[in-house]
């Protein structure tokens, strides 16, 4: 399967080193940015083939990765159109719907929509994806084997959720940094050193989550778990209740998804 990518970010950066390791071959990458040291390092990194230019490009592959800026894109693929013939398009341009990207590719129907999170930089992604009808089990599966390359997937059907997507893990690493910064802070104001504060932050937060990941229980009876009656634990919580933690945090979400609703407007309607 010969793959281009348009654009050539740390994101592209993260999906082509992960498909290396999954057995991708480098010749059978090639990847288009206009600056030449990201060019220059992908070439040395990877030893993938480089363009600066997409009208460089004599075909889009057999799946063309749209790696540029939802800003960007219209102008970027315009010299790819002529060029798509059967190929399979991935997005992971944040905002942009399936029916947008399809009228800057010129009515092109092979699309899948993809919502990676900054996780995937360290091979610890979850992506969510969507398909457009015209996409077949095997356009899915190249799709999902590519973004498997740096995390886990989950498909889905309605792509009105996606902007949901977006709000629950796109932006949800940006929560759990808050929440770290927190107990660094909490941290420094109980006397412990910075890097004190930050490995004890830290592993709670990476322990925690193995925990919920392997455990059949809910979160909330894991949490009650923790919780003695009169406790510490307890102190803590109430008081965080006090203070709108937990509505805030799905407050936030909600207002993450709605603005990316907006967001998804105003990009497609360029």
């Amino acid at each position: 399967m010969k793959i281009v990518f348009l654009g050539g970010g740390n994101m592209a950066n993260a999906l082509i080193g992960g498909m290396l390791k999954q057995g991708f071959a480098a010749t059978d990458i090639t990847v288009i940015d206009p600056g030449a040291e990201a060019r220059q390092k992908l070439s040395d990194s990877y030893g993938v083939r480089t363009l600066a230019s997409a009208s460089e490009a004599d075909h889009a592959g057999d799946l063309l990765m749209l790696a540029v800026k939802p800003q960007q894109m219209k102008d970027a693929v315009a010299p790819l159109v002529p060029k798509l013939g059967q190929a399979l398009v991935v997005s992971i341009a944040a905002g942009l719907d399936i029916a947008a990207l399809s009228r800057f590719l010129g009515g092109h129907p092979r699309i899948v929509r993809c919502m990676p999170n900054t996780p995937a930089l360290v091979g610890a992604g979850i992506t969510g994806l969507c398909a457009a009808p015209a996409v077949d089990a095997a356009g899915k599966a190249a799709a999902d084997r590519v973004l498997k390359a740096v995390g886990t997937t989950v498909w889905i059907d309605d792509e009105g959720k996606m902007d949901g997507v977006t709000a629950l893990s796109g932006s949800g690493p940006a929560y759990v940094f808050l929440f770290i910064e927190a107990l660094q802070q909490a941290a420094a104001e109980l006397g412990f050193t910075p890097e004190q504060g930050r490995q004890l932050a830290i592993e709670t937060v990476q322990g925690a989550a193995a925990l919920a990941a392997q455990s059949p229980e809910p979160a909330a009876i894991l949490r009650e778990r923790v919780t003695s009656k009169g406790g510490t634990t307890e102190a803590a919580l109430n008081k965080m209740a006090e203070c709108g933690v937990k509505p805030g945090i799905v407050a936030g979400v909600h207002a993450a998804e709605a603005r990316g609703k907006e967001l998804g407007k105003l990009l497609g309607a360029a």
